[in-house]
């Protein structure tokens, strides 16, 4: 028992886990060089969420502002529509 009456539970017959150190974004030195670091973000991310299984919201398919390529995105198609809507 602890010093207020509780059980401690015992830890003979199975180990205690062993507990990861939580790290955030300020333990990253590549965030604290360049808080703009895509990769860095993402790795601060995944330790963030781990064990679990949701990955992290900034995940990208692609870099910048271009579509993903599987979005079906035609600039040309854009364009002619753009244009027919500006001629209505």
């Amino acid at each position: 028992m602890d010093v207020k009456g509780h059980h401690k539970p015992r830890t003979d017959d199975h180990p205690m886990p062993k507990v990861r150190t939580a790290h955030d974004a300020s333990d990253d030195k590549r965030l604290r060089r360049d808080p703009c670091d895509e990769d860095a973000k993402l790795d601060v991310a995944l330790d963030e969420s781990f064990p679990t299984s949701d990955a992290p919201a900034n995940t990208q398919p692609g870099k910048g502002k271009d579509p993903a390529p599987s979005s079906g995105y035609d600039a040309d198609a854009e364009r002619r529509i753009a244009a027919k809507r500006a001629d209505r």
